[in-house]
Parts: structure tokens; C-alpha cells; sequence
């Protein structure tokens, strides 16, 4: 249900003063849902006596109503004095005036999307240690699976690195874990810092770390750094990157975007 709403002295609230503010205002019972929102045209009216027809104002654009934002409308319609001026034909027969409005209600969408980026999470770093790192012989390890941002990710490293990094660097990425449901055409935002932790305190030598800002597209892909540290860095023992055949690698999440589609 709607209702005109008339400001006879305009709406100071929305800096109305010495102006005639109209609005519509949509009743909260209409919506449902939270998420729900009503789309629709308006084109308001005031009666001018004098030429027997109507003054009208109407926006460009469609007003979107919600839960909340349950009014829209214009808070300068007209002046008050060109309102109150007999000659203008607005007040007539002594105090008499006519406001009208008409309101197009526009098809609802069959299905809508919420995006949302979220920041400051609980648990925001992920830790792993990789233990016997010379004995490693394969190509690609992962690290365990973890949660962060209500997604699952992998930590993915090469010990002798790969594609321009192969024989030459350590290679790291994060990954969205293969077993994450993602819609098609969905994208994820993820905005990370990616770590080679220093095991010693140096003041020479600190932990490396190089971000991540990247729109993840599907279930095992993810994005990172064929060349992340030099293994002949990594190898110096005195740099303290590995340290009794140990390497500690972290990620620290900064923002994880999240969609939520309705219906669902």
C-alpha cells in the first residue's frame, strides 16, 4: 500500500523550507523480506486553476524502495510563494488545492544478487609448516585445507619452483580449494598478504610477504608467485627462512567478497 504525503510548509528535513515537498511512502508490511525492494515511477501533480491543468514532476530515474527507504519524492516542488500567489491558480475557491500523484510499479526481479566484502575476520592468518623441505622431490604440495571468510583455500608450493621460477625460486599461490561450490559466472575478491616467515629475529633478514589482490573464478584456481623468493636465499642458512629443514609460510586474509543469491 501507498500514500501521497504532502509538506504544505516543506520537509526541513530534507531541505524543503519555503518549498511545497510531495512524496510517496510505501507501508513496511509490503516487504516480506529483507532484501526484498519495490521499483517504481513516479510523476506528481498540482492542479493549476487557471489553465485547468496540472503543474507535474517527475524523476528520470526509477525509485527504488526497501525496507529501508520506505519514501521518495521531491522536498522542492514549488515555492511557497508561487504556491500561495492567488494569480498562479494553485490555491482556489478561498483554501483550496489538488495534489495528485501517479506510481508505475515496475516488474520485480525474478532473482537478485547481494554483494558483500568482508573484512576483519576472527581467524585471519593460516600458518604451514612444511618440515624435511630438501627432501622434497615432488613438483606440488598443498597445504591442509582451511576456512576463512566462509570459503575453503589451499596454500599451493613448488619447491623448486615453476613456470619462469622453475630451478630457480620457490613458487606460492593461494588457492581456492577444488571442492568449493561456485556458481556459474561468479567472482570472488580476495585481498590477501602472502608469507615466507623468518624463524630468527634479524634485523637484516625479515619474513617476506607479497600481496594478493585477485578475482578468484572457479573451484582450484587460484593466484600467486612463480618467483617468490630466490631458493638460494631461501637455501642461506643465515637468512633464517629455513631453519632446521623447516619452512613456515602464512597467509594473512584482508578481504574475502561474498554473494548471496535470492532465491536461493
Amino acid at each position: 500500500m501507498m500514500s501521497l504525503i504532502v509538506y504544505p510548509n516543506g520537509n526541513r528535513q530534507d531541505s524543503g523550507s519555503g518549498f511545497i515537498s510531495l512524496y510517496v511512502a510505501i507501508d513496511n508490511s509490503t516487504f516480506v523480506a529483507a532484501h526484498q525492494e519495490v521499483f517504481a515511477d513516479l510523476r506528481f501533480y498540482v492542479f493549476k486553476r487557471t489553465e485547468r491543468n496540472f503543474f507535474t514532476v517527475q524523476d528520470t530515474d526509477v525509485w527504488r524502495y526497501n525496507i529501508f527507504k520506505t519514501m521518495w519524492g521531491f522536498p522542492r516542488v514549488l515555492p511557497l510563494a508561487t504556491f500561495r500567489n492567488p494569480s498562479n491558480g494553485y490555491l482556489f475557491n478561498g483554501d483550496h488545492c489538488e495534489f495528485g500523484v501517479d506510481v508505475t510499479i515496475h516488474t520485480p526481479f525474478q532473482r537478485s544478487e547481494l554483494f558483500t566484502v568482508a573484512r576483519n575476520f576472527p581467524n585471519p592468518r593460516f600458518s604451514w609448516n612444511i618440515l624435511r623441505f630438501s627432501t622434497l622431490l615432488g613438483e606440488t604440495y598443498f597445504s591442509d585445507v582451511f576456512s576463512i571468510g566462509g570459503r575453503n583455500w589451499n596454500i599451493q608450493v613448488n619447491p623448486s619452483g615453476a613456470v619462469t621460477g622453475e630451478g630457480r625460486a620457490l613458487s606460492m599461490y593461494l588457492l581456492l580449494n577444488a571442492n568449493e561450490r561456485v556458481r556459474p559466472y561468479e567472482k570472488i575478491y580476495v585481498r590477501a598478504q602472502l608469507r615466507v616467515l623468518n624463524q630468527r629475529a634479524s634485523s637484516q633478514w625479515r619474513t617476506i610477504e607479497r600481496p594478493i589482490d585477485h578475482w578468484f573464478t572457479g573451484p582450484g584456481l587460484g593466484w600467486g608467485y612463480h618467483e617468490f623468493v630466490p631458493l638460494a636465499d631461501l637455501r642461506d642458512p643465515e637468512r633464517g627462512y629455513l631453519v632446521n629443514d623447516k619452512l613456515m609460510v602464512q597467509v594473512e586474509m584482508e578481504a574475502i567478497s561474498s554473494t548471496r543469491y535470492f532465491p536461493s
